[in-house]
């Protein structure tokens, strides 16, 4: 399909420069149209040919893509989306509105418009959604020459070998380039063919799949149907992109943003997206604060203890942080699973006490001081090796707890994280205080 362009001796020196731009800068751009409202994003980029805006609208998240192409003729959305990287494209497309989905399809080319149905077909961060379907392959029967005659016709991109197939798209192997660069013009490609170490299916998740290219160290996975037939190809920058999406979505879920949240969004999707969550915490920190009203009576009397109630939920809610942030970490990076629960749950708590220990004995020399009570420092003492100890069990125990009942570890943890620290906090600070409030 022709590109919708201007001769270069006719363009002016202001579009010359933004084609510069853009093929050397497109990270800077597509942060600049994520933060604009798409209608000046579209005004910013329709002019600019599709050839050297491409790899911006791939650095763009989908929902800044998506609103901007809403302003796009149909001409536009064939030709870019002709173009596209088809991971990208299906992501787009997944997400898109209705309307826009249909504006789109209609105006791809039927091999194109194909691929494309068939990676929105597998689920969201399954293999074959995560697949690059345009795929060169060989034949094992082929001679060395007639395999380069391919590879400079096709001109694969990202990728340092090729896969091997029979008449029926078997997978049969791979071949390093560079093999088949060094082979004699009239060796088979038979002869320099090598056994594939990582093969997947399309419906396997995104998560075995990271685990296995960890463990096999390869750049590319090949991907296959339920009969062996090559339907498509991962690489090794495709798959860590989408776990890096991920991860920063999990870091905004664990504090209550939504996933589809970014720096310059709009005001009015950030309140809608945070203001749930808001009202969550808001009731957890009642719950909190009607606990604090169970000993009114201790407080009134020894009234230090109101000053000192932040120190102690303070301490054992950082404590709890840590806890919770090197399990998830563990889990992102299938470093631990469900099964691992004890022994997490045990490391922690001991890290807990131990810390909790050391930062008592500080805490009550300072408290002493402060106070001249040694009823008091050993209170809170008491309390901070008990609430600490408490934070590592939760910290630990909350993300695969949520893991094995399969939730989303990273949406809610935080939010349960802080109240079980501030509850425990309370509860034990103010509940030896009374029991020992004849030291007081």
């Amino acid at each position: 399909m022709a590109e919708r362009t201007q001769p270069w001796a006719t363009q002016t020196p202001t579009t010359r420069l933004n084609r510069g731009y853009c093929r050397r800068y497109p990270d800077e751009v597509a942060e600049f149209l994520s933060g604009v409202p798409a209608d000046e994003g579209w005004q910013a980029i329709q002019d600019i040919p599709i050839g050297d805006s491409t790899t911006v609208w791939t650095r763009l998240p989908t929902d800044a893509a998506e609103a901007i192409l809403a302003h796009a003729d149909d001409t536009y959305l064939g030709d870019l989306f002709n173009r596209l990287d088809p991971v990208y494209a299906a992501s787009v497309l997944r997400r898109a509105d209705p309307g826009l989905r249909a504006r789109i399809l209609a105006r791809l080319s039927p091999a194109v418009g194909q691929d494309l149905e068939r990676l929105m077909g597998f689920p969201e961060n399954s293999a074959g959604s995560l697949m690059d379907p345009r795929t060169v392959t060989l034949r094992g029967d082929m001679t060395a020459r007639e395999a380069l005659e391919r590879l400079r016709r096709d001109k694969p991109r990202f990728t340092h070998h090729l896969f091997v197939v029979d008449r029926e798209r078997r997978l049969q192997g791979m071949v390093e380039i560079e093999a088949l660069a060094l082979a004699e013009s009239d060796e088979p490609v038979d002869g320099v063919l090598r056994p594939v170490r990582m093969v997947v299916t399309a419906l396997e998740h995104r998560d075995e799949l990271l685990e296995k290219l960890d463990r096999h160290g390869i750049s590319d996975v090949p991907v296959t149907d339920q009969e062996g037939h090559l339907i498509g190809v991962i690489h090794h920058d495709q798959l860590f992109g989408a776990v890096q999406e991920d991860s920063s979505g999990d870091i905004q879920a664990m504090f209550g943003a939504s996933r589809d949240e970014r720096a310059l969004s709009d005001v009015s999707f950030a309140v809608r997206k945070r203001l749930p969550w808001l009202h969550i915490n808001l009731l957890t920190a009642f719950l909190a604060a009607s606990v604090v009203g169970l000993f009114e009576h201790t407080i009134a009397q020894f009234t230090a203890l109101a000053v000192l109630l932040p120190v102690v939920a303070g301490q054992s809610g950082n404590a709890g942080a840590q806890a919770l942030a090197v399990t998830m970490r563990g889990l992102a990076l299938r470093e631990i699973g469900t099964r691992h629960l004890l022994r997490v749950v045990v490391k922690e708590v001991s890290a807990g006490m131990i810390n909790g220990l050391l930062i008592a004995l500080t805490t009550a020399v300072g408290v002493f001081v402060w106070s001249g009570s040694a009823g008091l420092a050993l209170v809170i003492a008491l309390a901070m090796v008990l609430s600490m100890a408490a934070a590592g069990l939760a910290g630990a125990s909350i993300p695969i707890a949520l893991t094995a009942a399969g939730q989303d570890p990273a949406q809610s943890s935080s939010i349960i994280l802080t109240t079980i620290t501030d509850v425990v906090g309370f509860l034990s600070f103010l509940g030896i205080a009374t029991l020992l409030s004849g030291l007081l």
